[in-house]
């Protein structure tokens, strides 16, 4: 196991230099995006927020912070993977206890008692990791279902399922209920957010992409990038 994962690291930042190659944070795959994102947001509409608004509508909180808490901490781990990959030894540790808190007293992290102890979630990903790294994140790019994303998160999107619990769990049907309850429960959160969007006359797809590129570049720099130098494409 050891040497297909350090495999699928080495594969993935020698394809990633490769494709990232092109300026941060540039758009060339526009027409394509655009298209995607008209299917994205008709099914959505159709279909996701619907079934997010009757989830907010008809479980009770308690158990909607259950789910989060637990669909949260199923993440930990790979997180706290992460950490240790960036060089940040004391956040990765953090992360670790996190998971292991959460999992034993938090009754498989349903409840959330790390917080309580003053452990801070991270939410960390490989992209992430690759940003700290020096690797660009190339052209963005909107994916069928999936969203937004770049080049370098798209690429090591399956290495982030493949290190993350949810792959460990059995039965198959199981890990996909838990992937289902993630996205029913992130979908649900976002519905404020989304009513906004639609309350107001812009361009929705060039302000989703540009907070989009920004909040990544927020978290590979925790929260304090430097100036953007747009001349050199600087962008992580």
């Amino acid at each position: 196991m050891k040497f297909r994962f350090g495999s699928l690291v080495l594969v993935c930042v020698v394809l990633i230099q490769g494709c990232a190659s092109t300026k941060a944070g540039s758009d060339p795959y526009e027409s394509w995006n655009r298209s995607v994102f008209d299917f994205n947001d008709k099914l959505d509409e159709a279909v996701l927020a619907p079934v997010a608004r009757g989830y907010q509508t008809w479980v009770p909180q308690a158990i909607r912070t259950g789910i989060g808490n637990f669909t949260a901490n199923t993440q930990d781990a790979w997180s706290a993977a992460n950490q240790f990959f960036q060089g940040r030894p004391a956040d990765g540790m953090s992360d670790a206890m996190r998971f292991l808190t959460n999992s034993t007293f938090g009754l498989l992290g349903f409840l959330d008692v790390a917080t309580e102890l003053g452990l801070e979630r991270h939410g960390e990903d490989f992209g992430q990791t690759l940003g700290v790294w020096g690797v660009k994140p190339g052209p963005y790019i909107v994916w069928p279902l999936f969203g937004p994303s770049t080049v370098r998160d798209s690429s090591v999107a399956l290495l982030d399922q493949y290190g993350s619990v949810d792959n460990v769990i059995t039965p198959v049907y199981d890990r996909y209920a838990v992937t289902g309850a993630r996205l029913l429960h992130t979908r649900a959160s976002l519905l404020g957010a989304s009513g906004m969007l639609d309350s107001i006359s812009l361009d929705k797809y060039l302000f989703i992409r540009d907070s989009f590129l920004q909040r990544r570049r927020s978290l590979v720099y925790n929260g304090n990038p430097p100036e953007e130098d747009f001349d050199e494409g600087a962008e992580r």
